[in-house]
């Protein structure tokens, strides 16, 4: 059975170990928003959702990724970018070598 919006947010907000009030406090919302999402009830604004994001340690793009299943693709892509542009030019390119092996062709 495919997860719930509300359930993948809360299950990031237990990951953390955060309480819905924490939560709401942070997002200067109230705890029954918090709880309104998690029971489905209601969905997030964009910027709550980015503000959400930045407090779980996620990108928008990973956060959305999770919500969305036909976004995952673009989300793995965005993510993997992320990384890569926080690598130095050395690591980049044995990064490029190592991707090559694994793509040819024999």
């Amino acid at each position: 059975m495919k997860e719930s919006y509300g359930e993948i947010i809360k299950s990031y907000r237990v990951n953390l170990g955060l309480t819905q009030n924490e939560v709401a406090v942070d997002l200067d919302v109230t705890p029954g928003y918090i709880s309104n999402v998690e029971n489905g009830r209601t969905a997030m604004s964009l910027r709550i959702l980015m503000y959400y994001a930045k407090l779980m340690g996620v990108t928008l793009d990973e956060l959305v990724g999770n919500l969305e299943p036909d976004y995952k693709k673009n989300s793995l892509d965005n993510s993997i970018l992320a990384e890569i542009s926080k690598m130095d030019v050395k690591s980049r390119e044995k990064l490029l070598k190592t991707l090559k092996i694994w793509n040819k062709k024999d």
